[in-house]
Protein backbone atom coordinates (compact mmCIF):
# COMPACT_ATOMS: atom_id res chain seq x y z
CA UNK A 1 0.00 0.00 0.00
CA UNK A 2 1.34 3.40 -0.97
CA UNK A 3 2.09 6.07 1.60
CA UNK A 4 1.83 9.82 1.22
CA UNK A 5 -0.88 9.88 -1.46
CA UNK A 6 -3.26 12.76 -1.91
CA UNK A 7 -6.92 12.43 -2.84
CA UNK A 8 -9.00 15.45 -3.77
CA UNK A 9 -12.72 14.96 -3.23
CA UNK A 10 -14.80 17.18 -5.50
CA UNK A 11 -18.54 17.29 -4.91
CA UNK A 12 -20.74 17.89 -7.92
CA UNK A 13 -22.28 21.34 -8.35
CA UNK A 14 -25.75 22.36 -7.20
CA UNK A 15 -28.47 20.19 -8.70
CA UNK A 16 -31.58 21.22 -10.61
CA UNK A 17 -34.30 19.77 -8.41
CA UNK A 18 -36.58 20.91 -5.65
CA UNK A 19 -34.90 21.60 -2.30
CA UNK A 20 -35.40 18.83 0.23
CA UNK A 21 -35.65 16.05 -2.36
CA UNK A 22 -34.11 12.63 -1.69
CA UNK A 23 -32.10 12.06 -4.88
CA UNK A 24 -29.17 9.80 -3.95
CA UNK A 25 -28.96 7.50 -7.00
CA UNK A 26 -31.53 9.47 -8.97
CA UNK A 27 -29.78 10.98 -11.97
CA UNK A 28 -30.54 14.68 -11.65
CA UNK A 29 -28.68 17.32 -13.65
CA UNK A 30 -26.44 19.95 -12.10
CA UNK A 31 -26.63 23.68 -12.74
CA UNK A 32 -24.41 24.51 -15.74
CA UNK A 33 -23.04 27.78 -14.33
CA UNK A 34 -22.28 26.27 -10.93
CA UNK A 35 -20.60 23.34 -12.68
CA UNK A 36 -18.41 25.74 -14.68
CA UNK A 37 -17.35 27.54 -11.48
CA UNK A 38 -16.53 24.24 -9.73
CA UNK A 39 -14.61 22.99 -12.78
CA UNK A 40 -12.53 26.17 -12.91
CA UNK A 41 -11.59 25.89 -9.25
CA UNK A 42 -10.72 22.21 -9.66
CA UNK A 43 -8.70 22.90 -12.81
CA UNK A 44 -6.62 25.40 -10.85
CA UNK A 45 -6.15 23.07 -7.88
CA UNK A 46 -5.41 19.78 -9.65
CA UNK A 47 -1.70 19.12 -10.11
CA UNK A 48 -0.33 17.74 -13.37
CA UNK A 49 -0.55 13.96 -13.63
CA UNK A 50 -3.39 13.50 -11.17
CA UNK A 51 -5.82 10.70 -12.06
CA UNK A 52 -9.47 11.71 -12.37
CA UNK A 53 -12.16 9.27 -11.23
CA UNK A 54 -15.86 10.02 -11.31
CA UNK A 55 -19.25 8.71 -10.34
CA UNK A 56 -21.34 7.41 -13.25
CA UNK A 57 -24.16 9.83 -12.42
CA UNK A 58 -24.77 12.71 -14.82
CA UNK A 59 -24.15 15.51 -12.35
CA UNK A 60 -20.60 14.21 -11.89
CA UNK A 61 -20.16 13.56 -15.63
CA UNK A 62 -21.00 17.23 -16.26
CA UNK A 63 -18.24 18.34 -13.92
CA UNK A 64 -15.72 15.84 -15.30
CA UNK A 65 -16.47 16.99 -18.85
CA UNK A 66 -16.07 20.65 -17.85
CA UNK A 67 -12.76 19.82 -16.15
CA UNK A 68 -11.53 17.91 -19.23
CA UNK A 69 -12.28 20.95 -21.41
CA UNK A 70 -10.14 23.11 -19.11
CA UNK A 71 -7.43 20.53 -18.39
CA UNK A 72 -7.11 18.10 -21.31
CA UNK A 73 -3.69 17.13 -19.92
CA UNK A 74 -5.46 15.15 -17.19
CA UNK A 75 -7.01 12.75 -19.70
CA UNK A 76 -10.40 11.12 -19.57
CA UNK A 77 -12.01 10.47 -16.21
CA UNK A 78 -12.24 6.88 -15.01
CA UNK A 79 -15.91 6.05 -14.43
CA UNK A 80 -16.28 4.07 -11.23
CA UNK A 81 -19.75 2.94 -10.08
CA UNK A 82 -18.42 2.66 -6.52
CA UNK A 83 -18.28 6.47 -6.42
CA UNK A 84 -22.05 6.82 -6.96
CA UNK A 85 -24.19 8.20 -4.17
CA UNK A 86 -25.99 5.90 -1.74
CA UNK A 87 -29.16 4.27 -3.05
CA UNK A 88 -32.17 5.27 -0.95
CA UNK A 89 -34.50 2.73 -2.58
CA UNK A 90 -38.18 3.67 -2.63
CA UNK A 91 -37.34 7.02 -1.04
CA UNK A 92 -35.56 8.16 -4.22
CA UNK A 93 -37.36 11.11 -5.77
CA UNK A 94 -39.49 11.82 -2.70
CA UNK A 95 -39.24 14.93 -0.56
CA UNK A 96 -37.55 13.97 2.71
CA UNK A 97 -40.61 15.46 4.43
CA UNK A 98 -42.84 12.85 2.71
CA UNK A 99 -40.94 9.90 4.16
CA UNK A 100 -42.81 8.43 7.13
CA UNK A 101 -41.10 9.43 10.35
CA UNK A 102 -41.34 5.83 11.59
CA UNK A 103 -39.52 4.57 8.46
CA UNK A 104 -36.77 7.14 8.89
CA UNK A 105 -36.43 6.32 12.61
CA UNK A 106 -36.19 2.60 11.79
CA UNK A 107 -33.24 3.36 9.51
CA UNK A 108 -31.59 5.48 12.22
CA UNK A 109 -32.15 2.73 14.82
CA UNK A 110 -30.30 0.17 12.67
CA UNK A 111 -28.06 2.56 10.76
CA UNK A 112 -25.50 -0.07 9.75
CA UNK A 113 -27.83 -2.63 8.23
CA UNK A 114 -31.28 -1.18 7.61
CA UNK A 115 -32.02 -0.50 3.96
CA UNK A 116 -33.48 2.99 3.48
CA UNK A 117 -36.67 2.97 1.45
CA UNK A 118 -36.99 -0.76 2.15
CA UNK A 119 -34.87 -1.76 -0.83
CA UNK A 120 -32.04 0.76 -0.72
CA UNK A 121 -28.41 0.28 0.17
CA UNK A 122 -27.44 -0.27 3.78
CA UNK A 123 -24.78 1.99 5.24
CA UNK A 124 -22.60 -1.07 5.83
CA UNK A 125 -22.79 -2.04 2.14
CA UNK A 126 -22.20 1.57 1.08
CA UNK A 127 -19.09 1.80 3.25
CA UNK A 128 -17.80 -1.48 1.83
CA UNK A 129 -18.31 -0.21 -1.71
CA UNK A 130 -16.48 3.08 -1.07
CA UNK A 131 -13.72 1.30 0.89
CA UNK A 132 -13.11 -0.99 -2.10
CA UNK A 133 -12.66 2.05 -4.35
CA UNK A 134 -10.35 3.60 -1.74
CA UNK A 135 -8.24 0.41 -1.63
CA UNK A 136 -7.95 0.34 -5.42
CA UNK A 137 -6.96 4.01 -5.47
CA UNK A 138 -4.32 3.44 -2.78
CA UNK A 139 -2.96 0.44 -4.71
CA UNK A 140 -2.63 2.64 -7.82
CA UNK A 141 -0.03 4.72 -5.92
CA UNK A 142 -1.18 7.78 -7.86
CA UNK A 143 -2.71 11.03 -6.58
CA UNK A 144 -6.30 11.37 -7.71
CA UNK A 145 -9.39 13.53 -7.87
CA UNK A 146 -12.73 11.86 -7.22
CA UNK A 147 -15.70 13.74 -8.66
CA UNK A 148 -18.45 12.38 -6.49
CA UNK A 149 -21.21 12.97 -3.92
CA UNK A 150 -21.68 14.05 -0.32
CA UNK A 151 -22.25 10.51 1.00
CA UNK A 152 -19.11 9.18 -0.67
CA UNK A 153 -17.08 12.11 0.68
CA UNK A 154 -18.35 11.49 4.20
CA UNK A 155 -17.55 7.78 3.88
CA UNK A 156 -14.02 8.61 2.69
CA UNK A 157 -13.51 10.87 5.70
CA UNK A 158 -14.19 7.87 7.95
CA UNK A 159 -12.16 5.44 5.83
CA UNK A 160 -9.17 7.80 5.88
CA UNK A 161 -9.35 7.60 9.69
CA UNK A 162 -9.26 3.80 9.53
CA UNK A 163 -13.00 3.27 10.09
CA UNK A 164 -14.64 0.78 7.74
CA UNK A 165 -18.04 0.59 9.38
CA UNK A 166 -20.53 2.83 11.11
CA UNK A 167 -22.85 1.33 13.68
CA UNK A 168 -24.85 4.38 14.72
CA UNK A 169 -26.14 7.40 12.83
CA UNK A 170 -24.34 9.58 15.39
CA UNK A 171 -21.03 8.21 14.06
CA UNK A 172 -21.73 9.48 10.53
CA UNK A 173 -20.02 12.82 9.71
CA UNK A 174 -22.69 15.47 10.17
CA UNK A 175 -21.35 18.32 8.04
CA UNK A 176 -21.58 17.77 4.29
CA UNK A 177 -19.15 19.33 1.85
CA UNK A 178 -20.88 22.17 0.03
CA UNK A 179 -22.00 21.47 -3.51
CA UNK A 180 -19.18 22.23 -5.92
CA UNK A 181 -16.59 22.30 -3.11
CA UNK A 182 -13.26 20.51 -2.96
CA UNK A 183 -11.65 18.72 -0.02
CA UNK A 184 -8.12 17.33 0.19
CA UNK A 185 -7.27 14.10 2.01
CA UNK A 186 -3.64 13.15 2.58
CA UNK A 187 -3.50 9.40 3.03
Amino acid sequence: MAAGLTLWLQRHAAVLCAPGLCYGRTDVAADAQATAVAAQALAEAAPPGVAVWRSPLGRCAQLADALAALRPDLGAARIDPRLAEMDFGAWEGLPWSAIARSDFEAWMADFADARPGGDGESTRRFMQRVAAAWADWRASARPAVWITHSGVIRAVELIAQGRREVRAASDWPAAPLAMGALRRIDA
